[in-house]
C-alpha cells in the first residue's frame, strides 16, 4: 500500500463504496435516460411544467401589485371570452408557428438555424420590393409577394448552408451573424429609397388593398391563420409520411450511418435548410402584408427567439408546434394587456415570460430523463 493509500480515510477509500455512501449519503439515487416516454406522461409534465410557471408568475405579479382576481380577468375571461380579444391571439399565433415549423424543420436534420430573424427579414424585403415595383398583375401580386418572400428567405439561408458544406463554418454563427447584416440592410433601404414619402418616417409605403392579407370575415382575423394552417400540414405529411421525412430522421439520428447507408446526407440537409429558410420568409411575408400592412424596422423583433423555442417544446413536431404557438401568443397578448392596463413594467413583463419559458423548458429534464432509487446491496 502506497503512502497516498495509507493515509486515505477507511469511508473515503475507493475499495470502500458501502462506506462512502454511508458517511456522505451519495449513492442512493441514480439518473437515467429514458428509452421511451408515454405520450400521456409527456402530456403530464408539460402541463406541471405550465403550471409551475403559471403559479411563480402569479407570485411575482401578485408581488407588484395584480390582484388574483385581476390576474383571472386578464389570463382567462378577457382574452378567451371575447372575440377581439380571442382574434388577437390567433393573429399573434400564425406568424409564430410558421417561425416554429421553419426551426423544426432545420433541426430535424440537425441544421441549427439561429438566423431566423434575418431570413424573415429579406422575406419582407423581397415581398415589399414585388409591392412597390407593382411587379404582375394585380390579382396576383398577393401570390408574388407569397413565392417572392420564401425565395428571399431561402437564399438568404443559401449563404451559411453553402459555407458549412464548403468551407465547415458552423451554421450557429454564420446564421447569427447573416442576422445583424440582413438588420443593417434593413435599415438602410427604410432610411433611404424605401423611406415613406407621406410621412417620412422609415416605414416603407402602406401596401395597397390587393397587396394585403384579407381577413377572413371575423373581427381582424385575416387569411395568415388558414395559411400557417395550411403550411403546417404540409410539413406534417413531409416529415411524417413521405420519404422525405424518413431521410431526415435517419441522418437526425445518425449521419454517418445515414451516409453508409447510401442515403443523401448532404442533398437532404441542404434541402431542410433552404425549406427553413423560406417558412421564415413567409412568416416575415405574413407580418408586412397582414399585420402592418407595411415593411417596418422591428417588425420580426423576438420571433426568432420564439420559433427556436416553440421547436424545442413541440419536439419539432409540426402538430405539436400549434399547440405551443397559440400557448406562446396567449402569453405574449396578456403580456401585453397587463403593461397597459395596469402599469406593470416592461421588465417584470419580460420576468414573467422567462419564468414560464424556463418551468416549461425544465419540464423536458422529467421527460428525457428518470431517476431511480438505488436499494441497499444493489
Amino acid at each position: 500500500m502506497t503512502d497516498i493509500e495509507h493515509n486515505v480515510p477507511p469511508a473515503l477509500a475507493v475499495g470502500n463504496p458501502d462506506q462512502r455512501r454511508k458517511r456522505h449519503g451519495f449513492g442512493r439515487f441514480n439518473l437515467e435516460v429514458r428509452q421511451h416516454a408515454p405520450a400521456w406522461y409527456q402530456a403530464v409534465a408539460l402541463a406541471c411544467g405550465v403550471g409551475a410557471g403559471l403559479f411563480i408568475a402569479a407570485l411575482i405579479l401578485v408581488a407588484s401589485g395584480v390582484g388574483f382576481s385581476d390576474l383571472a380577468n386578464e389570463f382567462v375571461f378577457s382574452i378567451f371570452s371575447t372575440p377581439r380579444s380571442l382574434a388577437d391571439v390567433l393573429t399573434q399565433a400564425a406568424p409564430l408557428l410558421i417561425v416554429g415549423l421553419a426551426a423544426a424543420v432545420a433541426f430535424r436534420v440537425r441544421f441549427w438555424n439561429i438566423g431566423i430573424e434575418g431570413q424573415m427579414i429579406l422575406g419582407s424585403i423581397a415581398a415589399t420590393a414585388v409591392a412597390i415595383g407593382n411587379v404582375g398583375p394585380a390579382p396576383m401580386r398577393l401570390a408574388t409577394m407569397f413565392f417572392a418572400a420564401a425565395l428571399g428567405g431561402m437564399i438568404w439561408m443559401l449563404i451559411p448552408a453553402l459555407l458549412r458544406l464548403r468551407y465547415g463554418v458552423n451554421e450557429i454563427i454564420s446564421t447569427l451573424l447573416l442576422n445583424y447584416v440582413a438588420f443593417n440592410l434593413l435599415l438602410h433601404l427604410l432610411y433611404g429609397s424605401w423611406k415613406d414619402p407621406k410621412s417620412s418616417f422609415p416605414n416603407s409605403e402602406q401596401y395597397e388593398a390587393t397587396e394585403r392579407l384579407a381577413t377572413v370575415g371575423w373581427e381582424s382575423l385575416t387569411y395568415a391563420l388558414p395559411l400557417a394552417l395550411v403550411l403546417t400540414a404540409v410539413i406534417w405529411w413531409l416529415l411524417n409520411v413521405s420519404r422525405y421525412g424518413y431521410f431526415t430522421r435517419v441522418v437526425q439520428a445518425n449521419p454517418r450511418m445515414a451516409a453508409a447507408m447510401g442515403l443523401p446526407v448532404v442533398a437532404v440537409t441542404v434541402g431542410a435548410a433552404l425549406l427553413s429558410g423560406a417558412l421564415s420568409g413567409v412568416a416575415g411575408f405574413v407580418i408586412s402584408a397582414g399585420v402592418e400592412y407595411r415593411m417596418t424596422q422591428s417588425f420580426f423583433v423576438g420571433y426568432g427567439f420564439s420559433g427556436i423555442l416553440i421547436a424545442f417544446l413541440a419536439r419539432n413536431n409540426p402538430l405539436g408546434a400549434v399547440l405551443v404557438a397559440l400557448c406562446v401568443a396567449t402569453l405574449f397578448i396578456a403580456s401585453q394587456s397587463l403593461q397597459v392596463f395596469y402599469q406593470i413594467p416592461g421588465s417584470v413583463v419580460q420576468l414573467v415570460q422567462a419564468v414560464v419559458v424556463i418551468c416549461v423548458a425544465a419540464s423536458e429534464f422529467f421527460i428525457r430523463y428518470r431517476i431511480r432509487r438505488i436499494h441497499r446491496g444493489s
